[in-house]
């Protein structure tokens, strides 16, 4: 599958370079391909720069976000939450219709510093403002509930654990589905239509906190019945 992965930062590298050895295609978009590339600095978490990152992956190809937006079958939105609308904005409504958008973005807010607050929560999220922005996409809200790594290899952790899909679209869904599976997840469990994403981005506040208490971000929370 021809797959555009927007964000350059930890969560988008991730996706990208486990659906790039995968066998997917892979564009990988940015603000400014010409800046991306001329990085020379860390992230500050241990993660090379994203030239050094590019070179060892030299299938997964740079561009701007409408270019990796329109050569695109599915998309993968991997931003920050709170660039989220102007990112797919950016992207072109016109490249997101019909499309499927994973969207794994959090409404983190950090300007009062850490742990961070959501910007929307409750009554609403940020999977329904994407819905509603750009309505003839096909929105699954999904893998925002761990961290990077356990995204893309779920593996990692002694035993299987739980994800979820949030969309109003069953096929879309199932597409999703599809490719969890190939990461290696093995219980997907469908919350329903997009609403549903509320309930997924409201558990960021006891991710953080059990983050914060186990002193690591690599667990998962496991749905037992």
């Amino acid at each position: 599958m021809n797959i555009a992965v927007l964000g350059t930062g930890m969560v988008g590298r991730a996706i990208a370079g486990r659906l790039g050895q995968l066998g997917h295609t892979v564009t990988i978009g940015t603000r400014d391909p010409d800046a991306t590339l001329a990085r020379t600095d860390s992230d500050g978490m241990g993660n090379p720069s994203y030239p050094a990152w590019a070179a060892e992956h030299p299938a997964i190809r740079l561009a701007t976000f409408s270019d990796a937006a329109a050569d695109s079958e599915l998309i993968v939105n991997a931003t920050n939450g709170s660039a989220s609308l102007d990112v797919l904005t950016l992207a072109g409504a016109e490249h997101l219709a019909g499309k499927v958008v994973v969207d794994i973005a959090n409404p983190l807010d950090f300007s009062h510093g850490m742990p961070p607050t959501l910007f929307v929560k409750d009554t609403d999220s940020l999977g329904e403002q994407i819905q509603r922005t750009f309505p003839l996409s096909r929105v699954v809200k999904t893998l925002n509930t761990l961290n990077a790594n356990l995204m893309v290899h779920p593996d990692g952790l002694p035993e299987a654990t739980s994800v979820f899909v949030s969309g109003n679209d069953e096929d879309a869904k199932a597409t999703v589905t599809a490719i969890l599976a190939e990461f290696g997840h093995t219980d997907v469990i469908d919350l329903g239509d997009i609403t549903s994403a509320r309930g997924t981005e409201m558990l960021l506040p006891v991710w953080l906190r059990l983050m914060g208490a186990l002193g690591t971000p690599t667990f998962n929370f496991k749905i037992v019945r």
